[in-house]
């Protein structure tokens, strides 16, 4: 979603974990999300899912944009 050469870093992180991950879970992915870019800043959010879509936990981020020293 950047051109490249452009920097971000976070500005803001909250993750919740809404149950026990064990290995008897098997596989699971983690689906993310871009919800805006803008000239300064920028949002995502991601979920945690096991193969039957059960949710183990979610999280957003908000980023800033770090401009490189001349």
């Amino acid at each position: 979603m950047m051109p490249a050469g452009r920097m971000f870093t976070t500005l803001d992180l909250k993750v919740n974990l809404t149950r026990p991950l064990h290995r008897s879970v098997g596989q699971v992915r983690c689906i993310a999300t871009v919800l805006h870019v803008g000239r300064r800043t920028a949002t995502a959010d991601a979920r945690i899912v096991d193969a039957r879509g059960k949710l183990y936990a979610h999280g957003t981020t908000t980023c800033i944009l770090v401009e490189p020293q001349r």
